[in-house]
């Protein structure tokens, strides 16, 4: 188990927002950096938007490519690792897809095989050219493509989980031609762990790739239903982190809590240092946490327009580059932690059943009993229930008490539970 965990940021620049592509200026990158490298933190996760760097299937732009390489050594030169985010895709509420993509020139993402061609061929470029780099730790598919192939998009991409799972095989293939070795991912929101009509499925997340990565946010029903100081609230992340584990065939395989952050105003500015806190020390009391990469580095500028009002305060730091109470919080934590966390010896049983997700969600009987076993003191991990009798398993994951959601919930008065 490492000793350390890897803290880094999602790196928002504090000028254009990711429209920076169009109008790059390093001078500025190297001035955000600096002041992410201050905190202490060891790596950023950055967002080359997909049309702007492949605008025409056939045309990959080799001026955006360099400038991502600029920006990945002047991240170097602050003793800063980086990932790279590939197909951009979807970013605080909005979709940035190609024109060949989409309207006139419709085509799945996901299926047909011209586009397939063209973003196999696009990762390929842009992990070729990191491939040198040493601090290029490796690529992520996209941010949250996932939510391009159901509902609630207005226009989804549909396709079948088999159909799914041969697009992340060949994407992540793409990425290993392109940059031989280094820790290719793919990462999704938490649909994949609690929509039941969801094609990226749990199986893929914690198959495909280096790592696991999951992205909490107590916006999806947590803070509205239990609240901003409650155990589900400040467990959340460490609740995703433990629930992917139950779909691993590697019973010690890592996982990266990729995105996380504390949304306004179900987390107020005032408490945000205080949710960072309490967040990070329970995700450090996970085993085989692999790092946190909190969303994100700066808040986004007031003079741009139409974000939900949540997106302009998530920054660790402000527009004009200041460290928030958050950042401080976060800094002390990459800078004083130790990671040792104990086994967690007690398992609640999860559905192994993708159409039985629900059930994970806020208000599912899943969701519920892990965060009664949490207040109560028992530090729960999960299982499948296909895999609770399984004593080589288990005792691989150092378990030794394996549970199910009735045996922890009260039945209601006056009746059984539904």
């Amino acid at each position: 188990m490492p000793s350390a965990v890897r803290f880094g940021v999602n790196y928002t620049p504090s000028q254009g927002w990711f429209h920076h592509w169009l109008d790059f200026d390093l001078d500025a990158v190297r001035a955000d950096l600096d002041s992410i490298a201050a905190l202490g933190l060891d790596h950023v996760r950055v967002f080359p938007l997909w049309p702007y760097f492949q605008p025409d299937r056939a045309l990959i732009r080799p001026r955006a490519v360099e400038q991502l390489v600029q920006l990945v050594d002047a991240a170097g030169e602050r003793g800063l690792d980086v990932n790279v985010d590939g197909l951009q895709g979807h970013l605080s509420s909005f979709d940035f897809l190609p024109a060949w993509t989409r309207t006139w020139h419709r085509r799945n993402l996901f299926t047909d095989p011209e586009v397939l061609d063209g973003q196999a061929a696009y990762l390929r470029t842009l992990a070729a050219a990191l491939d040198g780099r040493p601090n290029f730790l490796g690529m992520t598919l996209g941010n949250e493509v996932n939510q391009f192939s159901a509902g609630p998009h207005p226009d989804p991409d549909r396709a079948t989980a088999d159909q799914i799972d041969a697009w992340l095989e060949r994407m992540l293939a793409a990425c290993e031609q392109g940059a031989p070795g280094r820790m290719h991912l793919h990462a999704e929101y938490d649909a994949t762990w609690y929509q039941d009509d969801m094609p990226f499925t749990p199986d893929q997340a914690a198959r495909h790739g280096a790592l696991t990565a999951v992205h909490s946010w107590v916006f999806n029903g947590t803070a509205q239903r239990h609240g901003r100081t409650s155990v589900p609230t400040e467990h959340h992340a460490a609740y995703l982190i433990e629930l992917s584990k139950a779909w691993a065939g590697d019973p010690h395989r890592p996982v990266w809590l990729q995105e996380v952050g504390a949304p306004a105003p179900l987390i107020p500015a005032e408490h945000a240092a205080a949710f960072t806190e309490a967040t990070v020390a329970n995700a450090l009391d996970c085993p085989d946490l692999w790092g946190i990469t909190w969303w994100c580095s700066h808040d986004v500028s007031r003079e741009l327009a139409d974000f939900p009002e949540l997106e302009y305060s998530l920054g660790l730091l402000t527009n004009d580059r200041r460290p928030k109470d958050s950042a401080r919080s976060l800094a002390r934590a990459a800078r004083e932690h130790t990671y040792a966390p104990a086994p967690r010896t007690t398992a609640l049983t999860v559905p192994a059943d993708p159409a039985a997700r629900s059930r994970c969600a806020p208000g599912g009987d899943v969701f519920e009993a892990f965060f009664r076993l949490t207040a109560d003191g028992a530090r729960p991990a999960t299982v499948l229930d296909t895999r609770a009798a399984d004593r080589d398993h288990l005792a691989a994951r150092g378990i030794t008490d394996v549970v199910t959601p009735d045996q922890v919930l009260p039945t209601p008065p006056g009746g059984t539970r539904s």
